[in-house]
């Protein structure tokens, strides 16, 4: 593949400097927008960064070519995962270059594609874009999806609505136009404390959280009976999990406490979080009656934390279309991972997953992304800004 050097080196700089920032989600993100922010003012591209709440963390939108509706939105996060109690060889927000491969936290997942988006600023301005190529970073994406949230909802209002997402997530630079849904729960359970002698006096929250746990349980193999009608998905069924559960002070009290934390991800198509928090509903309250009328102040109480929407399969969209044609390929793919994808799908805005290095590599120790990737994005790029220019 004939590549421009220059655009290559800028790529592998621009990982490096994004690697350095540690934008744990349980951290700022601040200075790395500002460093973006930065880069793109002496760039002469305009932007703008939309603060959370709390105003410690930012998402920043920047448009190159006319401001104008129907161009292309290059999305990827700034966050990472933490690196406490992983196996690191080497300073994890170091970047190090071991033959082909840039070692880092978040070169992967997923500073690698926004660096070749920075990168390849010089050649979308020399491009003469009749349409515009938005680069969007967000931050949160690997705790709740929900960092986008507020520029999206300013797409087509004060910011010009884009044709085409893609979201950049590692896919080796296959197009992937589906994952699953992702929405997480929290459980808690009130009991009775009392000493274990008295048992019947008392009511163990401990106990009704193990048989809410098994009810879950029973409706996962529901779920994976009713499988995934695509047959693309690995595994081809809806799932569910119990990931964490806490409860009681010892062995001889009966429990007033127990929480535990549990998801659903679901099969495009399919509502499965919906349908599992209303049989679990109905079995808490039949539970609350049997056990809890007694006692006041106790019972049961199941929240939503989160919900990630699966993006959905739009065979023949412009995002599909567009990305088959630059990645030189003639059919897409599902990823087992969720995105802020299913976000911008449910905006409106057509959308696939399409970026570069593998999603195996994410999360690790020693978490790499190959320079070969890099260059494949490069020549992506490149055809977007042929697509979209004069």
């Amino acid at each position: 593949m004939a590549v421009d050097n220059s655009t290559i080196e800028r790529a592998i700089e621009l990982t490096g400097r994004l690697v350095a920032f540690d934008t744990e989600s349980s951290k700022s993100n601040l200075a790395l927008i500002d460093f973006v922010e930065s880069y793109l003012r002496a760039q002469e591209v305009p932007c703008i960064r939309a603060p959370n709440a709390t105003g410690d963390k930012a998402a920043i939108f920047a448009t190159i070519g006319p401001p104008i509706e129907g161009g292309v939105v290059l999305s990827g996060h700034t966050d990472v995962v933490p690196v406490t109690g992983q196996s690191w060889t080497a300073d994890p927000f170091t970047l190090r270059r071991e033959g082909d491969r840039l070692l880092g936290r978040g070169a992967v997942d997923m500073k690698g594609f926004g660096a070749v988006c920075l990168a390849m600023i010089p050649e979308f301005k020399a491009a003469g874009l009749r349409r515009p190529i938005h680069i969007f970073l967000s931050y949160d994406e690997e705790t709740t999806c929900l960092g986008p949230l507020d520029l999206l909802g300013r797409l087509g209002y004060d910011l010009p609505r884009p044709a085409v997402a893609v979201i950049g997530e590692p896919t080796s630079m296959q197009v992937a136009d589906a994952h699953k849904s992702v929405t997480t729960f929290v459980t808690r359970v009130r009991g009775y404390e009392i000493h274990s002698a008295n048992l019947h006096r008392g009511v163990s929250a401990v106990h009704v959280a193990l048989l809410l746990g098994a009810e879950l349980l029973r409706i996962g193999e529901e779920l994976v009976a009713a499988g995934d009608p695509t047959g693309r998905f690995d595994p081809p069924y809806s799932t569910l999990h119990i990931g964490a559960i806490e409860g009681g002070t010892a062995r001889n009290i009966v429990a007033k406490d127990c929480v535990f934390h549990w998801e659903v991800r679901g099969v495009p198509g399919t509502d499965a979080a919906r349908i599992v928090e209303e049989k679990l509903s109905a079995y808490s309250a039949e539970l609350t009656q049997k056990f809890f009328a007694p006692f006041p102040g106790t019972g049961i109480e199941t929240r939503m934390e989160v919900a990630v929407p699966g993006l959905a399969p739009q065979p023949g969209s412009p995002a599909e279309t567009l990305a088959l044609r630059l990645a030189r390929a003639n059919r897409t793919i599902a990823v087992p991972y969720a995105s802020e994808a299913g976000h911008f799908q449910q905006t409106g805005i057509p959308s696939v997953i399409c970026g570069p290095g593998r999603i195996d590599e994410a999360h690790q120790p020693d978490e790499y992304i190959e320079i070969g990737e890099l260059a494949a994005c490069v020549d992506f790029m490149r055809g977007l800004a042929r697509e979209l220019g004069a």
